[in-house]
């Protein structure tokens, strides 16, 4: 599928969700639209009769009432009566009655007409002239089980059938639309609920992420300012960045992907103080030139980061933290690799911040995003990959 028609079926889908059918679809605009559907079709019979059977007026309206009364008749039959039960009983039966219900139909249909004809011709109308000449009366000279034969019926069923479809047609697209917009409506809400849910406990993390990491960066600049080191203005600038996006910038459902980036790197400079120069901490991030104009969801791979340093640089055979962050024709690649204890079950990993990065990215990112993550037996790797085209 191409992107011109994702885009419009995205349109067209948001277009039937935000279309309120219960508010068009009242009493009264139900009655109404009815009526003009009707009314409709008993034109274009009329017209029908007059322009390819050369009726007279009079009598291509008698032959309209009859055709269009026999019609709402098997109609409303049918949707009001019959196909409410046939809904309500055993699933495995639906199609079943549905087929048994054709013949049905059909039957009504035929008989009704012929009652038709047969108060025609008692009253004295008949077609003088024409393709239609006396066919009110041959049909009322039959019999009522000749009119009704299987025979006829067979005859008569593709007719009944090509007369019928439009109003069918024109209900079960309705009532499909309808449907489907009512499901629509219940995923939204359903979504709306999930990432409100998912806000919630990202907001949550923050609050944990918060005091700690400020805990540990304080602790290093109070040993940065006894040393007097020319640093310090550095760090307090990168923590008030962080503290900066963390409370007040990430309170959107998007941000650019410059900002995001800016973060990482800010929280990689802090978190790399707490540990001697000889521990393997490398991220390797792209130029700024390469995000203009991309968005991102905030805080998206943040627990993964924090998670790293969580659980990594402790193993004793090799203690290691790889972050490798690329863009590429509007697509977003995250490589994390750290290392872990041996001991350490999976289970363990992440805990609400990896259950709430999986629920995001199929809420933000449907069918455009492939997460793995893996846990060796001493390291634990995350790669991710993000289609950003259109998020923004």
């Amino acid at each position: 599928m191409s992107q011109d028609t994702r885009i419009l079926s995205s349109y067209l889908t948001s277009k039937i969700a935000e279309f309120d059918f219960d508010s068009l679809y009242s009493k009264t605009s139900r009655i109404l639209l009815h009526v003009c559907m009707w009314f409709t079709f008993s034109i274009l019979l009329l017209l029908s009769y007059i322009l390819a059977y050369k009726l007279s007026f009079f009598n291509a309206t008698i032959l309209t009432i009859r055709m269009t009364s026999v019609n709402m008749l098997v109609f409303y039959l049918f949707f009001y009566v019959l196909l409410p039960k046939i809904l309500s009983g055993s699933k495995n039966k639906i199609i079943l009655l549905l087929v048994i219900s054709l013949p049905i139909l059909l039957f009504i249909w035929i008989a009704t007409t012929y009652f038709f004809s047969l108060i025609y011709h008692a009253l004295g109308f008949e077609i003088e002239n024409g393709e239609l000449k006396n066919a009110i009366k041959m049909s009322a000279d039959q019999s009522f089980v000749q009119a009704v034969s299987v025979k006829r019926m067979i005859s008569q069923a593709f007719i009944v059938i090509s007369i019928l479809s439009p109003f069918f047609f024109v209900k079960i697209l309705f009532e499909i639309s309808k449907l489907y917009s009512k499901t629509l409506k219940i995923q939204n809400e359903k979504a709306s609920l999930e990432i409100e849910n998912i806000n919630i406990e990202k907001n949550f993390l923050k609050a944990q992420l918060n005091p700690h990491f400020l805990f540990n960066t304080l602790n290093n600049l109070y040993g940065l300012a006894i040393k007097k080191d020319p640093t310090t203005p550095e760090v307090i600038v990168s923590l008030s960045d962080i503290m900066s996006y963390t409370l007040y910038e990430s309170n959107t459902e998007k941000v650019s992907l410059q900002k995001e980036l800016e973060f990482i790197k800010n929280y990689g400079e802090l978190e790399k103080m707490r540990y001697p120069v000889d521990k393997k901490i490398q991220f390797d991030l792209p130029e700024e030139s390469a995000l203009l104009g991309l968005y991102i969801a905030p805080l998206l791979t943040f627990t993964c980061i924090e998670n790293a340093f969580k659980y990594g640089l402790k193993n004793n055979k090799e203690q290691l933290i790889y972050l490798t962050i690329k863009v590429k024709d509007h697509h977003f690649y995250f490589h994390l690799e750290n290392d872990v204890e041996d001991f350490v079950p999976t289970k363990n990993f992440g805990g609400i911040g990896l259950s709430n990065l999986q629920k995001r990215l199929q809420l933000l990112y449907p069918n455009k995003h492939e997460l793995k993550i893996e846990h060796l037996q001493n390291k634990f790797i995350v790669n991710l990959k993000i289609d950003l085209a259109n998020y923004g």
